[in-house]
């Protein structure tokens, strides 16, 4: 029997805010533990919730991102479960009237090349609700430690339909959704920091049959690529147990990159089993038709978007843009460069290739870059008036800009290195590198364009890499032709 796998995810988003979601203690990462809380955090008796107006606006904007439909009303439920991560014993979430409802979430396939750009599709969102995170167990053999400094942190769940079907398929939805986050300004999405996490439904059913199979939930993977490596792993294992003969349970299953395996925490637990209620403490929230304006016009141009804007006005290629897209900052940097030289394609090629290598060579990050738009641009401009070979540009040059901040005009001018479009300089030079070389001089003669390129080098040794490339070939040319 053949079997269709059915997936759906929920992720996990940290707003970014000064604040906590009910509170006025600060948020971080990193701090010493059980430092950012306060009597509210730890659901102290007597301490009242406080809603923290700057996590409803971005949610409501999150909202507008995934074209969710945004109510009018949204309210706060609590959510009651005991566990040591939740101090009071019950988390305060939406359940029946959440923030935003359904939505969709633009997706690219891999494609059958790195080269080339993959099949678009759209995942169909159930719902995204606003709710506060928990705290953090740390375990150390048999013990366990529990920092509250998380808790209380903003926090978006993001649900989808199940509507995935493969791996590939889910790590290209939380590449986008990351994306799309980043974009707006919700979050930085740093997995290893927890600010965004991500826990998978998935069941298998015989090919043509519409019910859904028994769902499985997999916890505790802290990567894109982990979730990937996790679903393929539980899609097997639930194959393999059905075409055994064996049953597949409802449960909850944890996920161990180490060993490639996923393991068996709890039962799952239903929606009934956590006693919602609406929360006594906190009231309904609108959002009015003024807020909703206003936050619609802080929407960015989204991810995708952009990189159809680049295909169509730039005319890069895919390994271009997909580079440059997940990072807007990088974005903003090469549209000036693209701007102020009026060379597209060729200040992004300097950006992706060489830029960025010399970042990721010395451990930095674009800030901390000497390099700007306007290096860049120059550079560009010096190479395509001729006064510099890219050669000389990417071996003389750019390390010089990179190390220092100096501006290329200004380094060609203390090193000397305009290159010489004279004809009269090159020729003698062409005839000297011809008469030491008649092997090679021979075989072009001969109908063999390529060995030009031997001599070529030998004119741009003798020249320092000084002369014109594309003069040097025309003066090659001429002078074999004339000797017959």
């Amino acid at each position: 029997m053949e079997y269709e796998v059915v997936i759906g995810l929920e992720v996990h988003v940290q707003v970014r805010t000064k604040s906590k979601i009910f509170t006025s203690v600060g948020v971080g990462f990193g701090q010493d533990p059980n430092t950012l809380t306060d009597p509210v955090v730890l659901g102290f008796p007597g301490a009242l919730p406080v809603i923290n107006r700057e996590a409803v606006e971005k949610s409501v904007k999150v909202g507008m991102l995934l074209e969710s439909t945004i109510p009018e009303i949204t309210k706060w439920d609590r959510k009651n479960y005991f566990y040591p991560d939740s101090p009071k014993n019950y988390q305060i979430s939406q359940f029946d009237q959440p923030i935003c409802e359904g939505g969709k979430v633009e997706i690219e396939l891999p494609g059958p090349s790195r080269n080339i750009m993959g099949e678009h599709m759209w995942v169909e969102l159930t719902r995204a609700h606003l709710e506060e995170d928990v705290g953090k167990l740390n375990h150390f053999d048999s013990d366990s430690l529990v920092d509250y400094n998380r808790a209380g942190t903003p926090l978006l769940e993001i649900v989808t339909e199940p509507v995935l079907h493969t791996p590939d398929e889910a790590w290209a939805y939380l590449n986008a959704l990351r994306n799309l986050m980043i974009y707006g300004d919700i979050s930085d999405c740093d997995m290893e920091k927890g600010q965004m996490r991500c826990d998978a439904n998935i069941s298998i059913r015989p090919v043509g049959q519409k019910e859904l199979g028994v769902k499985v939930e997999i916890k505790n993977m802290n990567s894109i690529s982990g979730v990937r490596n996790g679903l393929a792993y539980e899609i097997q294992r639930q194959i393999q147990t059905a075409k055994a003969g064996g049953a597949i349970h409802q449960e909850t299953r944890g996920w161990d990159a180490a060993k490639n395996v996923s393991y068996h925490m709890r039962f799952k637990e239903e929606s009934h089993d956590y006693r919602y209620f609406p929360d006594p403490d906190l009231m309904p929230v609108r959002i009015d038709d003024a807020w909703r304006e206003r936050v619609e016009g802080t929407i960015p141009e989204r991810p995708f978007d952009r990189q159809r804007r680049y295909y169509e006005d730039y005319d890069l290629p895919f390994t271009v843009t997909s580079v440059l897209i997940p990072d807007p900052e990088l974005c903003a940097f090469f549209e000036e460069a693209a701007e102020a030289s009026g060379e597209a394609q060729q200040s992004a090629n300097w950006i992706v290739n060489n830029l960025l290598g010399e970042l990721g060579n010395a451990g930095l990050t674009l800030a901390d870059s000497k390099v700007t738009p306007a290096h860049i641009a120059e550079l560009v401009g010096l190479i395509k008036e001729g006064a510099i070979s890219k050669n000389i540009a990417k071996e003389q040059i750019f390390g010089d800009m990179f190390e220092n901040g100096n501006m290329p005009a200004a380094i060609v001018e203390a090193k000397g290195l305009k290159q010489s479009n004279d004809t009269g300089e090159l020729e003698p030079v062409c005839q000297e590198v011809i008469d030491a070389n008649p092997g090679p001089v021979a075989e072009i003669q001969g109908g063999n364009d390529k060995a030009i390129n031997f001599l070529k080098g030998q004119v741009m040794k003798a020249t320092r890499g000084k002369a014109n490339p594309s003069l040097v070939d025309q003066v090659l040319k001429e002078l074999i032709d004339k000797k017959g």
